[in-house]
């Protein structure tokens, strides 16, 4: 038996990169997952390479920073599959620049994203969980639930990035504050950071610099060449991360055997990073 297997999983931003790692990777241990991206096409994408495999899922589009969007994600749990069994908070982006010249477009943009989106959602799974709780309770079983909150190790502070470190502390806060309150409801609240991993916000970038579109906004991604050979004489493993190698780690919070681990941080830097 796969051990996900019955589970329901909701994972934000799993239309690409990590997301989508972290998606496939619950899925081929048989969870049924709702699959969420901004656009349509990558989620639909991701939704019809888990059912190739057998799996089952389903998409929910639309920015997590809407003001509707948790109970809508929510709901599609419910509608779909019935339950809620693990949350995975992983969409998120950077929009990097010193104090000076950060405006309050990108202070809010990055904060909501990473910390008011995951703040919302948890609080629209909350009635649910609790419900569930209680009636499990009653008839004497224990089911244990699974939240993991991705972070970063920028949450420890990185130059030109105070919107994200700030939001991705928080995330830390969030993580430790929650798995104090839903422990009576059997919930292990966790969260994974993640240093130098290889998307598309992270790829090397030479010549003219790249974009990608954001609701409407127009953010710069990409490293120079320099700064990724840097790093990687900086990782003790000697080399970045892969999408897939980031959901391994979030995938050890959604299992059993991590069923007493709670309000932990898990750094997946390759040997680097602390938070």
């Amino acid at each position: 038996m796969k051990k996900l297997e019955g589970k329901v999983a909701l994972v934000t931003g799993s239309g690409r990169g990590i997301g989508r790692s972290v998606a496939l990777k619950l899925a081929s241990e048989g969870a049924c997952v709702v699959v969420n991206d901004l656009d349509a096409a990558p989620a639909e994408e991701v939704v019809a390479a888990i059912r190739a495999a057998g799996g089952e899922a389903v998409a929910c589009v639309g920015s997590v920073t809407a003001v509707d969007f948790a109970e809508r994600f929510v709901k599609t749990a419910i509608d779909s599959y019935g339950a809620i069994d693990i949350i995975v908070n992983n969409a998120g982006y950077t929009w990097d620049n010193v104090i000076q010249k950060m405006t309050d477009e990108q202070w809010y943009a990055i904060i909501d994203c990473h910390i008011t989106a995951p703040f919302r959602i948890l609080r629209a799974a909350q009635p649910i969980i609790s419900a569930a709780a209680k009636q499990e309770a009653a008839e004497g079983r224990v089911v244990n639930r699974k939240i993991v909150n991705i972070s970063s190790v920028s949450a420890s502070g990185n130059a030109g990035q105070v919107n994200y470190s700030t939001a991705k502390a928080g995330v830390l806060g969030m993580t430790k504050a929650l798995a104090k309150e839903w422990g009576r409801y059997k919930v292990n609240v966790n969260a994974v950071a993640f240093g130098h991993i290889e998307t598309r916000q992270t790829l090397p970038v030479e010549g003219d610099p790249k974009y990608i579109n954001i609701e409407g906004r127009e953010i710069k991604v990409g490293i120079s060449p320099a700064t990724v050979e840097a790093s990687k004489t900086l990782i003790p493993l000697g080399r970045p991360g892969s999408p897939d190698e980031a959901a391994n780690a979030v995938y050890l919070f959604c299992i059993p055997e991590s069923d007493y681990l709670s309000g932990q941080v898990l750094v997946c830097g390759g040997g680097l990073g602390t938070v």
